[in-house]
C-alpha cells in the first residue's frame, strides 16, 4: 500500500511554547491549539491537568455577571452602546470557557447575554443586528426564552420581513407552549396576531 508523508511547516516559541506555522490554511487550528495550551497552563490542579466537568471556575462566574450587571445598569440609564459594550466583553468571556467546563452553563450564560445584547441593540434600532443576537439567544436555548423568540420577531418586523417574522413567532409558540413558559407567552401571541393581520391585509 502506498503511503504518502506530508511534512507541515511547523514553530515553536522557545519561551512561550506556542505553535506558529507559514502555511495559512493551518492558522485556525493551531489558534485553537494554543488556546488549549494556555488554558492548560493556567490551571492550579496539580500538574495542570483538567478537572472533571462539574467543577466550574467561580472567578470567571463572578465576572461574566459583574459585567451583564454593568450592561444592565448602563441600559437602565439609557447608555445603550456603553451597555452593548460590557455584554460584548462578557460574551467574549462566556465564549471562552475552557471546554472542559459544563456546556449547559455556557448555553445559559450566552442564551441570556445574546437576549440583553438584542435589547441594548432595538433601543438603538439596530434591527439586523438585534434580530441575528435574538436568534443565537434561541439557538441557545429554544424552550423558556420567550424573550429572545419576541425581540427576534419584533426585529424582523421593524426590518419589514413581516412573513418571515409571522413564520418566526409561530415557531416560538410552538416551542414556549410545550414548556415551563407557557403561561407567559401573551406578549409572542399579541405580537403573532399583530403580524397575521398585516399579513391579512397585505
Amino acid at each position: 500500500m502506498d503511503e504518502t508523508f506530508t511534512l507541515i511547516p511547523l514553530a515553536i516559541d522557545p519561551s512561550t511554547k506556542s505553535i506558529s506555522t507559514s502555511n495559512p490554511a493551518l492558522s485556525s487550528e493551531i489558534d485553537e491549539l494554543n488556546k488549549l495550551h494556555r488554558a492548560f497552563v493556567s490551571l492550579d490542579t496539580p500538574n495542570q491537568v483538567p478537572p472533571p466537568p462539574a467543577p466550574v471556575n467561580p472567578k470567571r462566574s463572578v465576572q461574566i455577571n459583574k459585567m451583564r450587571e454593568s450592561g444592565n445598569a448602563s441600559y437602565k440609564k439609557g447608555s445603550y452602546g456603553d451597555a452593548i459594550k460590557m455584554y460584548d466583553l462578557a460574551i467574549r468571556m462566556a465564549s471562552e470557557r475552557p471546554g472542559w467546563e459544563a456546556s449547559g452553563l455556557v448555553r445559559e450564560e450566552l442564551s441570556a447575554l445574546y437576549n440583553n445584547r438584542a435589547m441594548a441593540q432595538m433601543s438603538q434600532q439596530m434591527w439586523p443586528e438585534g434580530a441575528v443576537d435574538a436568534e443565537l439567544s434561541v439557538e441557545m436555548k429554544k424552550v423558556g426564552n420567550v424573550k429572545g423568540w419576541w425581540r427576534r420577531g419584533q426585529c424582523l418586523r421593524e426590518m419589514g420581513r413581516v412573513e418571515e417574522a409571522a413564520e418566526w413567532v409561530r415557531g416560538g409558540l410552538e416551542f414556549e407552549r410545550a414548556g415551563p413558559e407557557k403561561a407567559n407567552v401573551g406578549e409572542l401571541e399579541a405580537l403573532g396576531r399583530d403580524l397575521e393581520a398585516s399579513l391579512a391585509k397585505a
